[in-house]
């Protein structure tokens, strides 16, 4: 059956051919965007949907969350607000609890957070593993997070289990932990960060996981010049996320690497940590994505929109610059270019807006504006419906 959106007031492509255009409609069939075009010349179709002027973008493209984990840090974030530094060491709070949880628990909570992204206009999730820390707690995390989301990161290099020997723990993180998640997972990743893992024991990780088959991703230079950035440029990773402390050799790496820069404004609001320099990656010429990193600890949301305009209000980034950061630039450090743009035989994974135009989604803060939602073509409700 073909579907015809028509009478979109503003519709954001992110395809240079296409840019933003008035008064356009389109047309999806088996899950793909089949025509774009002006409304007036609008082809026949099966069924139309009148959006009344609204705003059509690509869904949200989520490449950092970590949402299958149990228990709650609201007292770790009282503490922060008050003053306290955020040092990473909450993480093992939420371990014990998750390694305490059942699974039905574990799925329930990652499928809520899955629901309420949607809601929100999210249309891709990837999501890590790494609250669990054991073989059978990092498999069981993989698991339920192969069922809910759309592409699952192995990262048990996340942190050094107390009272383990970092060297041992290296050595099985790259070894039996990942075999044993192997068959769940898309990529491997690492928290290459003063009180987690050294430049050394992260390459010995990520090397064991692109040895597998896996992609490379790298938390890199969160909390300070840790080494990160230049690891995941060295090694061709997909990308390197948190990105807060950069030199100017980082940003120069950066452009002149396929490595997206995947910046995380939520959490450095949360954990009061400068934001990461958006403005000069761009302009020296590096490709710049936002993710959320829902996470219990240090950025509990799962509004990209909220992430888009704090970039644009906060980060000097304009408001076509923050959207695709969030749609098509994600979508690269996923090595997708199906997803996150609206171009003829693109997967259809589209929102409308309750606004005219993208401007309203920095213009309006903290106001959902998310009204409808398709992935594969298919209506997922309409958000806050």
């Amino acid at each position: 059956m073909s579907l015809l959106l028509t009478n979109i007031g503003e519709l954001t492509t992110n395809d240079p051919e296409r840019g933003r255009r008035h008064d356009a409609a389109l047309v999806i069939e088996q899950g793909r965007i089949v025509w774009i075009g002006d409304a007036a010349a609008a082809p026949a179709v099966d069924q139309a949907t009148d959006l009344g002027g609204a705003a059509v973008l690509p869904g949200w493209v989520d490449t950092h969350s970590h949402i299958v984990f149990a228990g709650d840090r609201s007292d770790e974030f009282e503490a922060r607000m008050a003053g306290e530094r955020y040092a990473a060491g909450g993480i093992a709070q939420t371990v014990e609890a998750t390694r305490t949880a059942d699974e039905e628990t574990l799925r329930t909570n990652a499928a809520a957070l899955c629901a309420e992204a949607a809601r929100g206009g999210t249309t891709f999730l990837e999501t890590k593993t790494g609250y669990g820390l054991d073989i059978d707690s990092e498999v069981r995390s993989a698991r339920v997070a192969r069922e809910v989301v759309d592409s699952v990161t192995f990262l048990g290099a996340h942190v050094v289990p107390a009272g383990v020997d970092a060297r041992e723990y290296v050595d099985l993180v790259r070894g039996p932990m990942l075999q044993a998640v192997r068959p769940y997972v898309d990529a491997i990743d690492v928290f290459c960060e003063a009180g987690a893992f050294t430049v050394d024991q992260s390459r010995e990780v990520l090397t064991a996981g692109r040895d597998a088959g896996l992609a490379l991703r790298v938390h890199g230079n969160q909390l300070g010049h840790s080494g990160g950035v230049a690891l995941a440029v060295e090694l061709g990773a997909r990308s390197v996320d948190h990105c807060n402390h950069l030199s100017e050799r980082d940003i120069l790496l950066l452009a002149e690497s396929r490595t997206v820069a995947t910046l995380l404004p939520a959490c450095d609001l949360s954990t009061r940590e400068p934001f990461g320099p958006a403005r000069q990656l761009l302009d020296a010429g590096a490709t710049v994505a936002l993710a959320t990193n829902c996470n219990p600890g240090t950025s509990f949301t799962t509004s990209v929109q909220f992430c888009v305009a704090t970039a644009v209000l906060q980060m000097h980034l304009t408001i076509e610059e923050a959207v695709f950061a969030a749609t098509a630039a994600a979508a690269w450090s996923m090595d997708r270019d199906d997803i996150g743009v609206i171009r003829v035989g693109a997967r259809a994974d589209l929102q409308a807006l309750r606004a005219p135009g993208i401007s309203h989604l920095a213009y309006r803060p903290g106001v959902p504006l998310t009204s409808h939602v398709w992935k594969d073509g298919e209506p997922i409700g309409p958000a806050g419906g």
